[in-house]
This record gives structure tokens, sequence and C-alpha cells, in this order.
């Protein structure tokens, strides 16, 4: 009996700590922010303005729903983010990252970029999003797995959708952009001189 006695004593310090965790983790959900930004993103593949280039021509089989394409086919991007659907709406910043085709027989991408954002209250910061893009879906969900600035350690996720094909080179994607930071996190940082206005942002803080 007595032997059992550390033993109890170390199991119920045990379920102490993690509960002692475990409210520390709510509280620390519950003293996070939620941001929401909704943006275009133009992911333009050829001629005029491109903005995605092809780095990799898969070596896997030829993909049977995207033909031309190859399991392994991965693209490098630099696509304009905009306040709305038109490429000359009131620009918001960039999508810089890479996807590559990742399934053998469904139209899914794997992506994986920074959104740069070089106008309004968020000025200079970056959200890091990750996910499974599944072409064929009308709306997709990615990861917000990390961030700079005033997104600092922020988690959350995407919703990807198609808004429209400008173009058979031109797609043009609505995201909607749902971060939760830390309580602590810091003030979105101070905007240069000539960034946009924070009005001009399509954005909502929740």
């Amino acid at each position: 009996m007595a032997a059992s006695m550390p033993r109890a004593v170390f199991i119920a310090s045990l379920v102490a700590a993690l509960a002692m965790a475990a409210a520390g983790g709510a509280a620390a959900a519950r003293g996070g922010r939620v941001i929401h930004l909704r943006f275009y993103m133009h992911d333009i593949t050829g001629g005029p303005g491109q903005t995605a280039v092809q780095v990799v021509k898969g070596p896997g089989p030829a993909h049977p729903a995207m033909p031309g394409s190859h399991f392994g086919d991965t693209t490098v991007i630099d696509d304009a983010l905009t306040e709305g659907d038109s490429a000359a709406s009131r620009p918001l910043g960039r999508a810089q990252g890479a996807y590559t085709l990742a399934s053998l027989g469904e139209p899914v991408l794997w992506v994986s970029m920074t959104v740069v954002l070089t106008g309004g209250a968020y000025n200079g910061s970056t959200i890091a999003v990750v996910g499974r893009d599944d072409v064929s879906a009308s709306v997709r969900e990615l990861a917000v797995v990390g961030g700079t600035g005033a997104f600092r350690r922020a988690t959350g996720h995407v919703l990807w959708r198609t808004a429209r094909m400008e173009s058979r080179d031109h797609m043009v994607l609505e995201l909607d952009v749902y971060a939760t930071v830390p309580g602590a996190s810091p003030p979105p940082p101070p905007r240069a001189a000539g960034a946009v206005r924070q009005e001009g942002l399509n954005l909502f803080n929740l």
C-alpha cells in the first residue's frame, strides 16, 4: 500500500498538470483575435502579364482529368492580389509560392504560398498558407500555418473559390482568410509612405 502511494501521487500530479495545461490552452484560445481578409488572386499562366511559370515538367504519367498535364508538374507563382475580381482593381499584395499536381487521377494541387500584404492596415505582414486544392470543388479549404508581423503565430483557414476564368490562361480566385492571432501578437506594422489607405482594404476584424 505504502509503495503505491508515490505512484498515486505522481498520477494525481500528472492529471492536475494536464488539466492546468488544457485550461491554459483554452484561455489562450479565448484571448486570440480573428482577422478576416478577402481578396482576389490572379493566376496567369501565359501571355502578357504572366505570373505563374512551370518549373518542373512532372515525370509521372499523363493526367486523365487535366489534358496536357502530368503528375508532379510544379509551377512557381507571384500572383497579384486585388480588392475586387478585376485585375485593374486596387492592389493589396502578392501570393508567392508554388503548386504541384499531386494526384494521379483527380485535379488536385498541393499549394504552398506566402500572402504578402502591401497595402492597408496590415501592410508589410505576411500569411503562410498550405493545403490541398481540389480544382473540381466549388469551395476548397486550405490551412493558415503561420505568418509574420501582425500575423505572427497565426492559425486558421482559407476558403478558396474559383471566381471566374478571365481567359484560358487567367484564373481569378476568391480567397477568404480567417486567421486567429494570439492576444499578445504585435499590432500591424507602420505603413510605408504612399501605402494604400486602410479603408481601401476589403477586410473585417471580427
